[in-house]
């Protein structure tokens, strides 16, 4: 049923006589009451009884007239919605973001509430590779990853991060870097929650031909640094983890191949989504 059959019913009900109404809605008379009777034919129902004093509604007018009433309103409140979505100022922002951007990730969501107080903000920690799976599926608008995204996503670098030894303060020898992941138990991320810093570290330990003395995984960045300043071991983390560094625990610079790489953000440029875009428009201009 056409919604402006709904909104002629409404209107005459609201106004009383075909002439109001139709300038209401800025059309004919004749075309007023070829929706009315189009209305009836397909309700089964007279909805008006036209007589000199306008047109006034019957027992089922007045019984159908709420309801079509909210049906209205209904869709002109979605179509402002609709509208105020395509500006981009409204709704809800779902956005990922890793361990390389405990920082950057932030100040980029502060930026844009500052601009658009309207919008929800949701930031959720997850790893990249899980994120980039959202992102192709349509359930993340947003995500800050490690890159490159594989196609169709697109991607802008932001910064480069550089991997570094999280060392405990009660060890003070050996004095290297490479001499004490030899000399202690490498921590690392699970699999699961950090496969790509996993990589990173491996790649790096082959490229020097480090081999630690033993291995073991936590599952979350928090409890990694807690058994690092604990003394059970040390840990390959990007240098960002500075910004969430526990008492006790101190970043030692590493060298070599394999231990820088890009971040940025990433998105699915074939869904349309102008508030994605919006936010993206500020991350980039930062």
């Amino acid at each position: 049923m056409d919604i402006k059959l709904l909104r002629a019913f409404v209107t005459l009900a609201n106004q009383g006589t075909y002439h109001a109404a139709a300038k209401t809605l800025y059309i004919t008379q004749p075309a007023l009451s070829k929706q009315i009777q189009t209305l009836e034919y397909l309700a089964g129902v007279t909805l008006f009884q036209r007589g000199r004093h306008g047109a006034r509604l019957t027992v089922a007018g007045e019984q159908l007239l709420p309801g079509a009433r909210e049906l209205v309103d209904r869709y002109v409140q979605f179509c402002a919605d609709v509208a105020a979505r395509q500006k981009g100022d409204t709704g809800r922002l779902t956005l990922g973001f890793g361990i390389s951007s405990f920082r950057l990730a932030p100040e980029r969501v502060a930026a844009f509430r500052a601009r658009y107080p309207g919008v929800q903000v949701s930031l959720n920690d997850m790893p990249s590779a899980v994120q980039v799976q959202q992102l192709s599926e349509g359930r993340l608008q947003v995500g800050f990853v490690r890159l490159p995204v594989p196609e169709p996503l697109h991607s802008r670098v932001l910064e480069e991060e550089q991997l570094v030894l999280a060392v405990s303060d009660r060890c003070s020898a050996p004095a290297e870097a490479t001499a004490r992941i030899e000399a202690n138990q490498l921590l690392q991320l699970s699999p699961d929650r950090g496969a790509g810093l996993m990589t990173q570290a491996q790649q790096f330990l082959i490229a020097k031909g480090l081999k630690p003395r033993t291995v073991a995984a936590a599952d979350d960045i928090q409890t990694l640094l807690a058994l690092v300043a604990a003394g059970e071991g040390v840990a390959l983390l990007p240098a960002s983890v500075v910004h969430i560094l526990p008492a006790g625990v101190r970043l030692m610079p590493l060298e070599g191949e394999h231990t820088r790489w890009q971040t940025g953000v990433a998105w699915n440029a074939q869904i349309k989504d102008p508030l994605r875009d919006n936010f993206l428009g500020i991350v980039q201009g930062m």
